[in-house]
């Protein structure tokens, strides 16, 4: 004999699951689309390739890719290495990775 109420119990089971599943993949496929776009739109914000102690490093000298100070930016301080031809990013005497012309860190120091 077949059991209607079991049948019904796991149609109506699945009917709610596989919706829901679905929504909370597409949801984490979003989530990683929008991390690699704002990768995508400031690349100096990509660390993906910078060491995990200059990553620290860059964070125990406060650094910021928005200088707090519109006369403090790394593209003003004598520590700050020019962005090479064709690129937006420069980098920092003092750690790896890109540093953004507009940024800050507590070492700023002024041109000379």
């Amino acid at each position: 004999m077949i059991n209607r109420k079991e049948d019904r119990r796991q149609f109506l089971q699945t009917a709610f699951v596989l919706p829901v599943s679905a929504l909370l993949l597409a949801a984490c496929g979003s989530a990683k689309k929008t991390a690699s776009a704002s990768k995508a739109t400031n690349p100096c914000e990509d660390l993906t390739d910078v060491p995990a102690v200059d990553v620290q490093k860059r964070k125990s000298l406060g650094y910021a890719s928005l200088s707090p100070m519109p006369d403090k930016q790394c593209n003003n301080c004598k520590l700050f290495v020019p962005p090479q031809e064709g690129k937006e990013c420069g980098g920092c005497l003092l750690f790896a990775g890109p540093v953004a012309p507009e940024g800050y860190c507590t070492y700023w120091a002024p041109p000379e």
